[in-house]
């Protein structure tokens, strides 16, 4: 309910995400959420499954606005995220077998998820239903 309400501000776009990102990497109005094909099981999951990783990192630096990625939680994305300074939460999900799981979230600052709502889980660490909480979905 609360995304049909934006939604006439919301715009999907289908194409190369990184050129596109690049054309808006002026507007700090625009916010991106990224969600990239995951290293280990893209070739599985993904038809188009090949991208250059440390070029997202590079593009999404750029960036005059705001973003949020999700990435599989790996020692190359995590160094990546160190090299380019961003910060780093895990979640809880779950995968198309409901096998449980974690997912990492990578932003520039992600001091939004430590809110009132969060107050019960540990600082990198957290539930799915806490993660929709804090972002004003439904749960």
């Amino acid at each position: 309910m609360n995304i049909a309400e934006i939604k006439d501000r919301i715009t999907f776009i289908e194409g190369d995400g990184l050129q596109y990102m690049s054309r808006q990497s002026h507007r700090a109005r625009v916010v991106h959420f990224i969600d990239p094909p995951y290293t280990v099981a893209a070739r599985r999951l993904y038809r188009y499954s090949e991208i250059d990783h440390a070029r997202l990192f590079r593009v999404t630096k750029g960036l005059a606005g705001d973003f949020l990625m999700t990435y599989d939680d790996t020692s190359e994305v995590r160094e990546l995220a160190g090299k380019f300074s961003f910060e780093t939460k895990t979640v809880a999900m779950k995968n198309t077998h409901h096998a449980k799981m974690r997912e990492l979230l990578i932003g520039r600052n992600l001091a939004w998820m430590l809110g009132p709502l969060n107050s019960g889980a540990t600082s990198h660490e957290f539930e799915p239903q806490t993660l929709q909480g804090s972002l004003g979905l439904p749960q």
